[in-house]
């Protein structure tokens, strides 16, 4: 960079600063200002990348790193990108009817501050806001989008991100979408015409904000209770007869809510369905920003849950349930022998896409992200139901019309979409642990359930390779290094079929994946991650069996060719 340009970057972020409403992120910017006229080089890359370009906003909303500048998520940015939602808005209501619009947030810094600011933007252009009165589950503003059949619902939450981070998730609903998208988060081409009307050269000054004219709704414990409301519709998702009450009270499960906003709603969520032996982790039962336990908020990330496997162990309990920050995603771990071992995402899949299934009304389907097991298609077809693959994410997986079920391998069920179309780790929750008390009753075990799914539908593993990256351009060169030379074999077995979905399927439309099968029924997903510098592999074999007691060993044989195409694909990749 020479000095002109130099010159430029500094009065473009003395411009940012003079403006920018938040005192700490106006000095946070001001000093590194300091700094780099001081001639500080770690301080100028700093504030070089801070404005190397803006924030983009897509189908995934707003996520990034807390800070001054367009590249990262402050005040300023959540109020442009809230005025161009605003503009949206007022475009499709064209005069006939006025936006309503619903705004939730978690416990993360700052989230209180940008869901007052898009609160007060909202009402300037003349909408009717319902503002959630404290930190609330993601699901909670999902299910209120639909409840008070809004045109939008803002959702501040970095979900599972790292403690620095924030994020601006963006549903539709109400007069904007058809049924099948009420209170889903937003697809294309919603996020381009929003993101076309974010005008981010805006001077904050100029962006009608008002200071009230919003309502707040009824906080926790007070008449009309908006948490009471949400776990009042969820409840008859496992309403059973008299005789379950006894095996729900017999059950024992631990709760971490991994320093979220989750802990108080799943905890009454249990004990309203008649679940009273409940074990909150009492180091991450409550909200903390700075999520102190765990290097990653994330119930996947190794040792997340070592806390609620203690715990479990210490009090001879029957199953953990642990959520995310914003819990819209639910983790579980089970006693497997004489082991505790976390369920991986698609094995809770399996356990409530089977449980789920037998009570659905006609003419439901069951539905998975193309990433996720193959087995619930097997599911699915047993019960004589329909099945879909969608693309990766809740946005697609909730558009499922008739959807009875989705999930997703990320942890993310969708158990009751007619009242939450998006992944929620509360109701998740409920129906995982009546399943657990059900199969407790009858003298067997979640354990026992996957094994008798395996001897139904073959024994089917799965297993991910992550490749992080500091220099992104590496990903698009592996990308294209599968396009043009896929590997011949894997794990044995020659490559039966490659496919390219950036192309588009007849079911599909495009995105950026290939797609890799064996002769001898593996498969293998290869994309970019949406919210990560990773490039991200997806691995499922399937071993047919014959019999209950063949699981066991068929079970070794698929581990076993899964981890050689593991170590296969890893070579291929890091290969030069």
């Amino acid at each position: 960079m020479n000095h002109t340009q130099k010159i430029q970057l500094l009065d473009a972020a003395g411009k940012w600063a003079a403006q920018d409403p938040d005192p700490q992120t106006q000095e946070e910017l001001q000093l590194l200002i300091q700094r780099v006229t001081e001639g500080d080089a770690l301080a100028f890359e700093d504030i070089s990348e801070r404005f190397s370009g803006v924030l983009e906003f897509g189908t995934a909303g707003l996520r990034a790193e807390l800070g001054a500048g367009p590249m990262r998520m402050n005040r300023v940015v959540v109020m442009r990108t809230a005025a161009g939602i605003a503009r949206f808005l007022s475009e499709q209501a064209n005069g006939q009817y006025t936006p309503k619009v619903v705004i939730g947030f978690d416990a993360r810094f700052n989230s209180d501050v940008f869901a007052q600011d898009s609160a007060g933007v909202f009402a300037a252009a003349g909408f009717e806001v319902l503002l959630m009165p404290s930190a609330l589950p993601t699901p909670v503003l999902a299910w209120a989008v639909r409840e008070f059949s809004a045109e939008a619902g803002v959702m501040v939450t970095a979900s599972h991100n790292p403690p620095r981070d924030n994020g601006y998730k963006v549903y539709v609903g109400g007069r904007i979408t058809d049924a099948s998208g009420r209170g889903a988060q937003i697809v294309s081409p919603i996020d381009a015409q929003i993101a076309s009307l974010i005008d981010h050269e805006q001077p904050v000054a100029q962006i009608p904000r008002a200071l009230s004219g919003w309502q707040v709704l009824p906080a926790i414990g007070t008449e009309g209770d908006i948490e009471a409301a949400y776990l009042a519709s969820i409840h008859p998702i496992i309403d059973a007869p008299n005789e379950q009450d006894a095996a729900r009270k017999n059950l024992r499960i631990v709760v971490s809510a991994m320093h979220g906003v989750g802990g108080h709603t799943m905890r009454q969520a249990l004990l309203n369905a008649g679940f009273p032996d409940v074990h909150m982790v009492a180091e991450q039962e409550h909200p903390d920003p700075i999520f102190p336990t765990v290097k990653f908020p994330n119930p996947e990330e190794p040792g997340a849950i070592d806390l609620s496997l203690e715990l479990a162990r210490k009090v001879g309990a029957d199953l953990v349930i642990a959520n995310d920050p914003d819990a819209d995603r639910c983790a579980a771990a089970i006693l497997d022998g004489d082991a505790w071992r976390m369920l991986r995402g698609d094995e809770v899949g399996w356990l409530l896409g089977d449980q789920v299934s037998k009570t659905l009304p006609e003419g439901k389907k069951l539905a998975n992200s193309i990433v996720s097991s193959r087995m619930l298609a097997a599911i699915a077809k047993d019960a004589g139901r329909e099945h879909e693959e969608t693309l990766t994410g809740f946005k697609w997986i909730s558009r499922v019309e008739d959807l009875g079920y989705g999930y997703e391998e990320a942890l993310g069920y969708c158990v009751a979409p007619e009242l939450v179309r998006d992944k929620d780790g509360i109701s998740a929750g409920i129906v995982l642990a009546d399943l657990a008390a059900q199969l407790k009753a009858d003298g067997s075990t979640i354990s026992v359930r996957l094994d008798e799914l395996a001897a139904k539908h073959g024994v089917h593993v799965t297993d991910q390779l992550s490749l992080r990256f500091t220099d992104l351009a590496q990903i698009p060169v592996l990308m294209d290094k599968i396009r043009k030379n896929a590997p011949a074999s894997l794990g044995g077995s020659d490559v039966s079929e490659v496919t390219d979905l950036s192309e588009g399927t007849e079911k599909l439309p495009a995105t950026n994946a290939m797609v890799l099968h064996t002769f001898a029924g593996a498969r293998v997903i290869v994309r970019p991650s949406g919210t990560e510098p990773k490039l991200k592999c997806y691995l499922e074999t399937i071993e047919p069996v014959d019999d209950l007691a063949d699981v066991p060993e068929a079970r070794k044989r698929a581990t076993a060719q899964v981890l050689a195409i593991k170590d296969e694909l890893a070579a291929y990749l890091n290969a030069n």
